[in-house]
Formats: structure tokens, C-alpha cells, sequence
């Protein structure tokens, strides 16, 4: 039996530098090539996770993903597979002026060049193919994003178990620790907004996350199950003002919902409705997915959109 695949994750940093884009490499010490910052999965992961927490170590800048960029695989010398994943970063001022770096062990330097230095620079073939990834988004002129998060609440006590209202079922044990495990994920996309359906259930799945950010969670029946189911839900007034905003939010709500949610962002960017839509609409309790939008130009519609689920 084979060893099993390495798994690691990265992104492409970048930042205008006299009105050019630039990105960011790595020249490692040991190894004496230049890199894409990106690193291996510490147990308990996920991949966005590690994503922040390498980029983070490697270079010392904070970041906040945007759109997924791709997967390299390759074979190292022992023969095990190892599978990257990647996305992109824009690197903010803020981020810049607070950056930790100092040459290591690990990382001699880091060097911002152009895109089309990088691709002479980069070491490895599989590196300057997501380079050339991202020059795709740049061509399109849609490389500054935000998201919207679409989140199905956790795992719910079932409706024959419980006599009180729909609306106030609790999480079960499984709910909470889904609620809890997801925080670390979606705070890689660093939102600024959590809106919730008014249920206990929506309420208490953001809970921790509004915890860990500090963001008070706006609750509204906008996005309630009782409210959709009567009628009443306004889903496209609640997109349509989360899409004006440009600024990334997360959403949480109910099975019956999330098509609606997904609709609406799609139609509210002017994007073709296909399975894709409704496949990230179809989440398992806890899950969520990451439909991410140009801020320059919402119009254009949706970028990518990527699903991920609790190891739970």
C-alpha cells in the first residue's frame, strides 16, 4: 500500500505597487528555491486554515483569502503524492506595515515582483502554473473580491423530540461542536458582517463565530425557514443590500432557504443559473459555501464559489 498524500495549502499574495500587480515569493534557505508561500496541514486543519496560519509564519503578513486559485499535484522524491491547494490574498497596507518578517531558518527572503518576472523566478513548474492562474483573473479585471458566505446551521434537535416552536430547537451535541469547528475556517475570509435567520438554531450556530470576531450577529427573519415557508421571507431585498455593501459576510440559515439565498446572489449578479447553483446550495448541516464576487465590478458575477464542511 502507497503512503498516503500529503496535503498543503497556499495562496498568491498580492498588492499594487506603483499601480502594477505584484506578488509575493519566497526564497527558502535550505532548499535554495523560490516558492510560493504555502505549507503542509497540521493535524485538525483545514485547508483554508493552513493557508493563513503558513502564510502567516513564512512571510509574517496577516491575511484574508479571496478566490481559489487551483490545485497543484506532484510527486516528491520518496514517491508520496503531495496535493496544494490554493487561493489568492491581497495583501493590504495595514498588513505591510504590521508584518513580522525577519530572515529564518526556513524562509532567507521575500521578494515582491511582477507577474511576469515571477514566472521566470518560480522554481517549480507546478508554481507558475497557479501564477498563470491568477494572471487569468487579473486579465478580467477581477481580482479584488468579497464574499458571501452562505452557512447551514448546525445539527438540530429533530422536530418530534422537541415541543416547543420550530423556530427555538436547540443544537444538539453534534450542532455545537459543528458550530464551534467551523470558526477557524471562515475566519480565513476574515467577514464583517454575520447576518442570521431570527431561529435558535441559526442564532447559536454564529455564536461562536461573533465570539472569536468580535462582529455582532444582525438577526432577521429575512432568511427565517417560518418566514419562507409562510411567504413572507424578503431574500432579495437581504442579498440584494449584502451585494451593494461589497464587504464580506457570512449568512446562516435553513436547507429549505439556502437555494433561495444562492438564487438571488446569482441573479443579483447578473450570473447564468446552472447545477453549480444549486449544488452549493444543496449543505449538510454545519456546512457552508464561499460564493465570492468581484468588489469592483459586482455586475460581473459570481467568481468561484467553493463548498467546505466540519470534520465532524
Amino acid at each position: 500500500m502507497s503512503d498516503p498524500a500529503i496535503y498543503a495549502a497556499g495562496a498568491v499574495c498580492w498588492r499594487l505597487i506603483d499601480g502594477k500587480i505584484h506578488v509575493l515569493l519566497i526564497h527558502r534557505t535550505v532548499y535554495g528555491d523560490v516558492t510560493i508561500p504555502k505549507g503542509k496541514v497540521d493535524p485538525g486543519e483545514s485547508l483554508p486554515q493552513t493557508a493563513v496560519r503558513e502564510i502567516g509564519e513564512e512571510t509574517g503578513l496577516a491575511v484574508a483569502l479571496g478566490v481559489p486559485l487551483g490545485i497543484s499535484a506532484y510527486s516528491l522524491l520518496n514517491g508520496r503524492e503531495k496535493i496544494v491547494h490554493y487561493w489568492a490574498a491581497e495583501i493590504t497596507p495595514a498588513a505591510i506595515q504590521h508584518s513580522t518578517f525577519v530572515p529564518n531558518g526556513e524562509v532567507a527572503a521575500i521578494e515582491w515582483v511582477t507577474i511576469k518576472k515571477a514566472r521566470t523566478y518560480l522554481s517549480y513548474t507546478p508554481d507558475v502554473e497557479i501564477i498563470d492562474a491568477f494572471a487569468k483573473l487579473v486579465d478580467t479585471g477581477v481580482t479584488r473580491t468579497f464574499a458571501l458566505i452562505a452557512l447551514r446551521h448546525g445539527k438540530t434537535v429533530q422536530p418530534g423530540n422537541w415541543d416547543g416552536p420550530d423556530c427555538s430547537r436547540p443544537l444538539t451535541e453534534r450542532g455545537v461542536k459543528q458550530a464551534a469547528a467551523i470558526v477557524p475556517t471562515i475566519t480565513a475570509w476574515q467577514p464583517l458582517r454575520i447576518v442570521s435567520s431570527t431561529a435558535t438554531r441559526c442564532v447559536t450556530t454564529v455564536a461562536p463565530l461573533a465570539a472569536a470576531t468580535g462582529i455582532q450577529i444582525k438577526r432577521t427573519e429575512r432568511y427565517s425557514q417560518d418566514a419562507f415557508e409562510q411567504g413572507l421571507a424578503d431574500v432579495r431585498s437581504g442579498i440584494g443590500k449584502r451585494v451593494r455593501s461589497r464587504k464580506t459576510a457570512v449568512i446562516c440559515s435553513h436547507g429549505p432557504v439556502l437555494p433561495e439565498i444562492l438564487h438571488e446572489i446569482a441573479l443579483a449578479t447578473g450570473t447564468t443559473h446552472g447545477a453549480y447553483i444549486s449544488d452549493a446550495a444543496a449543505l449538510e448541516t454545519g456546512s457552508f459555501s464561499v460564493v465570492h464576487l468581484s468588489a469592483d465590478n459586482p455586475s460581473a458575477g459570481i467568481v468561484a464559489i467553493e463548498t467546505h464542511s466540519p470534520a465532524l
